[in-house]
């Protein structure tokens, strides 16, 4: 092929879940099969890049000062659920079962990657427990070394002994599966998390 289309393939195969094959398949359909499409496409990313940015106060995207949930005054501000990134924020909010505020630290920390509390958005969270009504922070971080230790973090040195109530999400056996098939993380989350029957 061309110096250009190697480049496009190259170019797509960078982002998640895309393999060469795919990769060569969207590019020939954006040059080959629907060049309105890839201009289009071209156009839309350009205007985003111009336009989108991260939230002032939570880290999500946003094309103003502050993004549409941090301004939404039927929220309850007084509960936070800190997130990894702004995907995890995604998919909590399409789910629709919260209604409090968000904020994504943009990673977790980790030590053997030369990730520390400077390299994320902690700054920002803390300022937001002293100055507002934040009465919890629902951890909605990854059931890992990482995010348990993030989570840690965050408990010691941002809440402190402020008077903040601290929850993690829920971690256990995925909807449809069951124990046969989880690992020994997946079943020791579940035991510890397990509640009443109700």
């Amino acid at each position: 092929m061309t110096p250009a289309f190697d480049s496009l393939v190259d170019a797509l195969k960078r982002l998640p879940g895309l393999g060469y094959r795919s990769a060569e398949r969207i590019a020939l359909r954006l040059l080959v099969e629907k060049p309105d499409l890839g201009k289009a496409l071209s156009q839309a990313l350009s205007d985003a890049d111009g336009s989108v940015r991260a939230c002032g106060d939570c880290g999500n995207l946003s094309e103003t000062e502050l993004c549409a949930v941090c301004v939404d005054s039927s929220r309850d501000r007084s509960t936070i659920c800190v997130v990894e990134n702004v995907p995890d924020l995604f998919s909590i909010e399409r789910a629709g079962v919260f209604r409090g505020l968000y904020h994504a630290l943009g990673g977790k920390l980790s030590p053997i990657h030369g990730i520390g509390p400077e390299h994320l958005n902690i700054d920002s969270l803390r300022r937001r427990c002293q100055a507002e009504e934040t009465a919890e922070l629902i951890l909605a971080l990854p059931n890992d070394v990482e995010g348990e230790a993030t989570c840690h973090y965050l408990q010691e040195e941002v809440v402190g002994n402020r008077p903040i109530r601290v929850s993690r999400i829920g971690f256990g056996i995925p909807s449809g599966s069951g124990v046969t098939y989880s690992d020994s993380t997946t079943l020791r989350s579940a035991m510890e998390g397990r509640r009443s029957y109700e």
